[in-house]
């Protein structure tokens, strides 16, 4: 494995079509690799419109197997550009159950792993749990030819023991493809509060674990439209905001709110030392008296 590597984040729109998306990130997945990018992240779900935004049995039709038609495509950019990929992927794993997953593909093409969504949303205009069964892989870290890497997805990001359970497993860099966004009637009081919220809370897992974290998001608005299907209200402005930050949580790379950009930034091994070294967090963990940390409440 590479002492340094550079990273690449793909912040995208999407369109009614899912083949169009999936054409445009392989489109920007060559683009990333022009940039130097040697493993690139896509936003959550990014081969359709954010469609969680209602319940409707006939949108179970766009889950797929894995290995399926993405992943398939996924992998074949990924050999030929010898990059490695992670991808978001609605994941069919069997009739009625089916889950929020991300791929972790190698630069030989070849699928390095799958990790599943533990934490799983259920908010207006987010109703997850009626699509995605929570993740029962656990988390996870993968070696690749660039370098050991976690991803986790999106709601999972609010979570330090996600950020903490990877980070022990020797990740260097934490993926967190995501599609979060402004509800159209609270952006004007809360936007702001919000979206600082979502990066503290991911600088904060950079500096507690001493990686780097990669956050890719989507960016535009959204109402659900799958094929011409659009989902009732006023769906959601999806904020953008990408960033990559250090092991001291200081950002290195951020994107817009509006556009669509790919963000390069370098994970450096000598980095980590450095900072574990001067700021000793896991050195100083009191694992001895953390039984209770999985208990619901403490009572």
């Amino acid at each position: 494995m590479a002492e340094k590597f550079r990273v690449g984040l793909v912040q995208m729109s999407a369109t009614p079509d899912p083949d169009k998306n999936l054409q445009r990130a392989v489109d920007r997945l060559h683009q990333a690799s022009a940039k130097g990018a040697q493993i690139v992240c896509l936003p959550e779900l990014f081969r359709t419109q954010y469609f969680c935004q209602r319940e409707d049995a006939a949108l179970f039709d766009l889950a797929e197997p894995i290995p399926g038609p993405t992943t398939t495509r996924l992998a074949e950019v990924a050999k030929q550009l010898r990059i490695v990929v992670v991808g978001s992927v609605f994941e069919k794993r069997a009739p009625g159950v089916y889950h929020n997953s991300a791929v972790m593909i190698d630069a030989d093409g070849s699928l390095r792993g799958i990790y599943r969504k533990m934490h799983i949303p259920d908010d207006p205009l987010y109703y997850e749990k009626y699509y995605f069964t929570p993740g029962d892989l656990g988390f996870k870290a993968f070696d690749t030819q660039v370098g050991r890497v976690g991803t986790l997805v999106c709601w999972d990001q609010w979570y330090p023991e996600g950020a903490r359970l990877t980070a022990l497993q020797g990740a260097q860099v934490l993926f967190y493809p995501t599609a979060i966004g402004w509800h159209p009637d609270e952006k004007e009081q809360y936007g702001t509060a919000q979206y600082e919220a979502w990066q503290t809370i991911q600088r904060a897992h950079a500096i507690a674990n001493g990686l780097y974290v990669c956050a890719v998001n989507r960016v535009g608005h959204e109402d659900g439209d799958i094929r011409g299907n659009k989902a009732p209200g006023k769906g959601l402005e999806f904020w953008g905001g990408s960033f990559i930050a250090d092991p001291f949580g200081r950002v290195i790379a951020k994107a817009s709110h509006e556009k669509e950009e790919i963000l390069i930034g370098e994970v450096d091994s000598r980095v980590i030392e450095d900072t574990r070294r001067n700021w000793p967090f896991l050195r100083d963990r009191r694992i001895d008296s953390y039984g209770k940390i999985t208990s619901r409440l403490i009572d």
